[in-house]
């Protein structure tokens, strides 16, 4: 009963605040440069005033910004997002095609950083005062301070150019026609690349989280006592002092974990993945404006139940919280 008032609260919190997201980003669009109608009457060769007329009457261009927010807004509300300028295609659907891509790569870098992370971050804290642990923190803060398209650009040149291991752009192997199991490794082979690109810069931060909590619930009195009942030392680095470091390691991951599908947006680019990163840094060189609309509008949503999911996560792994609710 306590999880289903908490969903429902936090529902109804995300209505409010993707509704206010809808309307500052109608707003900050329409400030930005450029006329939509007029990219698509040069594409087209012809620049002349009344064919920018009929292509602004066709795409509503023409109507006051009050009656195009009503519209856009109430198109939301059915979830019709439009139709896309340069795609020729509704927006809602352009966008559920490449969302499953994204959805695979950020999945899985958010796996593997979080996974690596914890554990790389552990065992810095466990050889705090050996050459091991200080390497390890050398590496996190390699990672961290490397800008991540220079990360993939070198990926690109060594495993796919100079040594030819794995693919460097795609979904898949254009052209070979693998089904099954032969489509699922094939599309996995292309997806290393990227997915460990974007996982190395998050990798890090949990890495410097997980040795700074472990570090500091290592010195509580509940870990003295641990000690001093005679526990062995591995014991008491997973089940006391682990568990308990954990906490803001989950806090930090849930709003990660909606960062990463913005910072996608470089990595489906550099590797040519299809996913809705490439599909807005594309919309916003077209001047398409509905199609950016609904990408912050799906991008928003995300970072909303990522959070809500944090939520009850945390309260999974703090009783404390639970009862305090």
């Amino acid at each position: 009963m306590l999880y289903a008032r908490l969903i429902a609260s936090r529902l109804f919190k995300a209505v409010i605040v993707l509704f206010m997201i809808i309307i500052l980003n109608f707003f900050l669009i329409q400030l930005a440069p450029g006329d939509p109608a007029a990219i698509l009457a040069g594409e087209a060769g012809a620049t002349d005033e009344a064919f920018l007329r009929q292509l602004r009457e066709r795409f509503g261009l023409d109507q006051p910004l009050y009656v195009q927010l009503w519209r856009y807004v109430s198109g939301v509300a059915t979830l019709d997002f439009g139709y896309s300028y340069r795609q020729q295609m509704p927006v809602l659907d352009l966008i559920l095609a490449r969302l499953p891509a994204t959805l695979l790569l950020t999945g899985t870098a958010f796996v593997l950083s979080l996974v690596l992370g914890i554990v790389a971050g552990s065992l810095a804290a466990a050889r705090v005062k050996k050459p091991s642990g200080s390497l390890i923190m050398a590496l996190a803060l390699l990672f961290y301070a490397t800008p991540l398209f220079w990360v993939a650009l070198m990926s690109v040149v060594v495993f796919s150019v100079y040594l030819d291991w794995l693919p460097a752009y795609g979904l898949y192997t254009v052209g070979a026609g693998h089904t099954g199991l032969a489509l699922v490794l094939d599309v996995g082979k292309h997806l290393i690349l990227p997915a460990t690109t974007l996982a190395l810069f998050f990798m890090a931060i949990y890495t410097r989280m997980t040795r700074a909590s472990m570090l500091e619930a290592s010195q509580q009195d509940f870990v003295k006592t641990a000690r001093a009942k005679g526990l062995k030392n591995s014991v008491i680095q997973r089940r006391h002092i682990l568990r308990n470091a954990l906490l803001p390691i989950i806090t930090l991951a849930g709003l990660q974990a909606g960062q990463m599908v913005g910072g996608a947006i470089l990595t489906e680019t550099v590797f040519a993945w299809p996913g809705i990163g490439r599909l807005m840094f594309e919309a916003l060189q077209q001047r398409d404006y509905n199609l950016l609309l609904g990408i912050f509008f799906f991008s928003a949503a995300l970072v909303i139940v990522f959070n809500i999911i944090t939520d009850l996560v945390y309260r999974l792994a703090d009783p404390r919280i639970k009862e305090g609710s």
